[in-house]
């Protein structure tokens, strides 16, 4: 079953409550998300990525994942 934008919105609202998230995408399978959290404050970026993956709970976890493609943005508040 393909995930929405919602849902993958959703997920992410979990774990980063304060966060502006823009989530775009409506093919199912390949989206694009931004993420600015103070939590990602003094995190490089692969640090910063992998919260976000962890956030998603295994929605994109080997060829049976819900998401196929997530272009990611992350970043702390200027």
């Amino acid at each position: 079953m393909p995930i929405t934008a919602h849902e993958i919105e959703t997920l992410l609202r979990e774990s980063f409550p304060q966060a502006k998230i823009t989530v775009q995408g409506d093919d199912g399978a390949h989206f694009a998300a931004e993420v600015i959290d103070e939590s990602f404050r003094g995190l490089n970026r692969v640090q910063q990525q992998r919260a976000v993956y962890t956030a998603l709970k295994g929605r994109m976890d080997g060829s049976h994942g819900e998401l196929h493609a997530l272009a990611l943005t992350t970043k702390a508040p200027a």
